[in-house]
């Protein structure tokens, strides 16, 4: 059975860090056979590599793994007697690989042509997509995996769910309600790009009235619109998606060179494990570490 397959899709899907855990090799009597499979969250695990102290250990392992910043593949040898106390008497080679979702994360909300092309170019990259449209049946009926598509509740709700660091792309197909996300989405600065589809004019009628409605003028200046790299031309579909994706890629890079200071009074991280450098490892002593 695949199971940690549909886990990791799900975890994915989901911005939840995992730890794929492999029995990579089988020596002797082993609960498992080598190529068995698990996944390991902070908060769950799904799979097995067989139970007893061996999968103890290698969850323990997981989730220190899984806060030590950016720490790469693990691979643990267990001699499962000596080190483990279990009585199979064999030797289990553990190999841990963290499974991190794609930091970057985008909200569009509006599945007409533009929305569907558009959903098709970022397919192709290493973001999640959070898709939005308020008509039921809008969506296409196959989606990329990094995509996830819901009908959106009301814009203020939608809006509020975002994680912090959403690039969000208005462009429904309802000016009301373009309006209703733009307002909700703007007092919001850590929503990095607020993007309206549409025209100068749209944007001078919108600007007009999100300040007639009381937003402070260093939100409304948050809004872009026309969206899309200047000087890329065109109004077919495709076009405008390759435009509005290279600009969203652009200020991705952006703020990743912008290095945020450290916070005040920060805890004390835990000490490192003598066997593997890892803070809060509880590794067995036993186990040789690679």
């Amino acid at each position: 059975m695949d199971d940690w397959l549909d886990a990791l899709h799900g975890l994915r899907q989901a911005g939840t860090p995992a730890v794929l855990v492999t029995l990579l090799a089988a020596r002797g009597s082993t609960p498992r056979e080598a190529g068995c499979k698990m996944v390991v969250t902070a908060a769950g695990t799904f799979g097995t590599i067989g139970g007893g102290n061996l999968e103890f250990r290698s969850i323990a392992a997981a989730r220190a793994l899984l806060a030590g910043g950016d720490a790469g593949p693990l691979q643990c040898d267990y001699p499962l007697g000596p080190a483990l106390g279990q009585c199979c008497g064999g030797h289990a080679t553990v190999l841990l690989e963290k499974m991190l979702p794609p930091s970057w994360h985008i909200a569009l909300f509006g599945a007409g042509h533009v929305g569907r092309a558009l959903v098709g170019v970022l397919a192709t990259l290493a973001c999640r997509v959070t898709w939005l449209d308020a008509r039921p049946g809008a969506f296409p009926a196959t989606l990329a995996a990094n995509v996830t598509a819901r009908i959106a509740a009301a814009p203020q709700a939608d809006i509020a769910a975002l994680p912090a660091g959403t690039q969000v792309l208005v462009m429904t197909h309802d000016h009301a309600l373009d309006y209703a996300l733009v307002a909700a989405a703007l007092p919001r600065p850590d929503l990095p790009f607020v993007g309206l589809i549409g025209s100068q004019t749209k944007r001078a009628r919108f600007v007009a009235r999100l300040a007639r409605d009381g937003l402070p003028a260093a939100a409304i200046g948050r809004l872009v619109c026309p969206i899309g790299v200047a000087g890329a031309g065109g109004k077919l579909p495709a076009e405008i998606a390759v435009a509005v994706a290279a600009q969203l890629l652009q200020i991705r890079d952006a703020a990743a060179l912008v290095v945020p200071p450290p916070r005040p009074g920060r805890a004390t991280p835990a000490p490192a494990c003598a066997d593997c450098g890892m803070p809060g490892c509880t590794l067995a002593e036993d186990a040789v570490v690679r």
